[in-house]
Formats: C-alpha cells, structure tokens, sequence
C-alpha cells in the first residue's frame, strides 16, 4: 500500500468541511483589538451558552435547559438574558420550529433561574430593555382581507388553510404584563411590501430583528421584504423606512451613539447582484446614506444566508456574527480584521429541525462581546 494512502485512512478526515479547516481562535492583534470577552449561544449546542476571552479560552459556560430560541447575552446586573427554543411552541407553519423562541431566562452566573417569561407565538429576536422589561416579535395571522392583499413569494408554498401569518411586537413587564403592542397590519399595507420570489407566503413580513433606541424608536428588520423601518413607541408612526435599495435580507440593526443605525447585511438577493455576498453595514436614517460597511476583501468569502449579527465596540472596532459558519470576527473602521474565532464545536440540528439545515454546524445567531467589569463575578 502507498505509504500517503496509509496515513489517510489512519487518520480519516472529518466529513464536515468546516472542520477540516482551521477553528478556534484564528487570528489575533492585542494591540488593535477592543479585548474583552464574547458570548455567543450555539444553535446545535442544546442549550450551551459560552463565554470566551480574547485569546478563544473558554471562560464560563451555562447550561440551559432548552436549546437557544436564537440569542444570549449579558444584562446590566451581570446576569444571562438567555431567549430559549420553547418546547411546546404554537407550530404555525413547517419552518415554525427554525426561528421560534417563546422561553425566555434570566439566570445567574451560577445557572440559577431568577425570572421566567413564555410566550409559545414568539419568534427571532428579542432585546432585554434597561428598565427590566423585554421586547420582541410575536406572529399572529393577518386579517383575511390584508393577507388577501400579500404578493410575491412562491405560492406552491403555501398553506392549504390559506393563513398567512404576520408581526406584532410586544413589550412586557416583570409581571409578565403586555405595557406596548404594536401590529405591522394597521400601519403597512401588504401589497406594498412584496415578498422576495424564493419565500414562503405563510409570514409576511417576519420581523427577525428589533430593537430601541435612545429616542423611543422601535427598530423592526423585515426579513421576507427587505427592510428596516423605525417606529416611535409613544404614537405608533414610522418615522422612516430603509428599503431593498440599501439592505438585503438584513438582521439586527441597533443604533450607534450617533443615531446611525449598524446592521448584518446578509446580501440574499441583494439587486444588481448575481453574486450574493454579506457586510456588516451602518447608514444614517436622516439621508438613507452608507456611511460605512464592511465586505471581505473577496466579497464572496464572507456570506451568511440566515442570521448574523453586527455590534460597534468601545475602540470603535465592529464585531461580527457570520453566523451560518459559526465565524465571529472583530475589524477596525479601516476594515482590518483584528480578531477571529471559529466555534469549534459541532452538532446537527435536533428533528424536525433537520430537515430544513442538514448535517453538523457550529452555527450562533448573535454573538456580544463584553468588558470584564461588566461581569464582575468572572
């Protein structure tokens, strides 16, 4: 036998590509790099949530009860804010179980349940507010005469009981009290928001990102549509509505402290694009201008389909969530990369999950990164 065969079989390759490239902490400048700590929950990782130093050492660890509903992250008093994958969700349509949440925790570093809230018609994202309230997107089925009026999309999709569902997002207190609701319906007509060809009918325009800035604005990523709108609290208006022409397909925008808003571009069907590809991309929302965004060198080399996240740190730099390939990466305002880490750790999706994102992923919705004085017990 041929001496390289022998050492092949020997040492069997993994089957999953991710894995035979390079993982773990990839790349690092401690002059440049903001340092810290980064938080991220792994989608296949059952309810893993890991807290890792600048240098990729793993440094704390949860263990929660149900799988992630998409996010984890550090609140004001050093506890986790965990948005966990409710085991009896509503199941509103096949790919439901992809993107619900609806089990929400906060625990203490030592995994102790301080606070519990469950909304089983939650889904994507949700942002934990300073005055202990949490706000989210719930779905809740359109009236027949404006799911009448959605187009687009791809109709051998749809559902047999023609429901189509859409967004309401929800504020509530530590009582588990709704205090602010508010439904797209009443404000957007559906024929003016086409669903992009390649959907699914069934959730028009499904909010996968929200947020609250420092004026009372409620930000909503449209995710089937293609846009951001902003909503004030206070009478319900938008106030502005960034388009398919500056973002595609995007997730989580939040505001700078300049009142520029920073996104995950993900690029799906991004027009003029044959070649889809994902930035991490700020815009002022007074001019809809790009003031800044960051793409790979090789565009193509950075693209995730689903998820992802941005997050502008203390130094200025960006942190940013590749979240199909489980790649979280810190860059300068002039686009160098400072930090990289690839999550190191593989499963599959559980069913019926699987059907829909096949074999092992290290794949995280968002990932944060921390000071070490906002977590005082590490």
């Amino acid at each position: 036998m041929d001496p390289t065969q022998a050492i092949a079989w020997q040492d069997q390759p993994s089957q999953i590509t991710m894995c035979r490239r390079q993982i773990g902490l990839t790349g690092l400048d401690p002059a440049r790099s903001a340092g810290g700590y980064t938080l991220y929950a792994r989608q296949t990782g059952g309810g893993v949530v890991d807290l890792v130093d600048i240098n990729g050492r793993k440094c704390h660890r949860w263990d929660m009860p149900v799988r992630p509903g998409r996010d984890a992250v550090i609140l004001g008093n050093g506890n986790l804010g965990y948005n966990g994958s409710h085991s009896t969700s509503a199941g509103l349509y096949p790919a439901w179980d992809l993107w619900h949440g609806g089990d929400f925790y906060e625990v203490s570093p030592e995994g102790e349940t301080l606070w519990r809230h469950e909304d089983i018609y939650h889904h994507h994202d949700a942002q934990w507010l300073a005055n202990g309230h949490l706000l989210y997107t719930v779905a809740a089925p359109l009236p027949a005469d404006k799911a009448a009026r959605v187009t687009g999309g791809d109709p051998r999709k749809d559902g047999d009981d023609g429901v189509v569902q859409s967004d309401i997002v929800r504020e509530v207190n530590r009582a588990g009290q709704t205090v602010w609701e508010w439904r797209i319906w009443d404000h957007i007509d559906p024929a003016d928001l086409p669903i992009h060809p390649i959907f699914d009918r069934r959730h028009w325009p499904m909010i996968n990102g929200v947020s609250e800035t420092r004026d009372g604005l409620v930000l909503m990523s449209l995710r089937t549509t293609s846009g951001v709108i902003a909503v004030r609290k206070t009478t319900g208006e938008i106030v502005w509505h960034a388009g398919p022409d500056i973002v595609a397909q995007q997730h989580t925008p939040i505001e700078m402290h300049d009142g520029k808003i920073l996104c995950f571009d993900n690029g799906n069907l991004r027009p003029g694009s044959s070649n889809p590809y994902s930035r991490a991309l700020e815009f002022d929302p007074a001019t809809m201008q790009v003031i800044w965004d960051y793409t790979d060198p090789t565009p193509i080399s950075f693209f995730s389909p689903f998820m992802g996240s941005a997050e502008r740190l203390w130094n200025g730099n960006t942190l940013i969530c590749e979240s199909a390939f489980g790649r979280l990466f810190e860059v300068t305002q002039a686009g160098d990369l400072v930090w990289e880490y690839v999550i190191p750790d593989f499963a599959e999706y559980p069913a019926p999950l699987n059907q829909f994102i096949s074999g092992a992923t290290n794949s995280c919705f968002r990932a944060h990164r921390y000071r070490k004085e906002q977590m005082p017990w590490l």
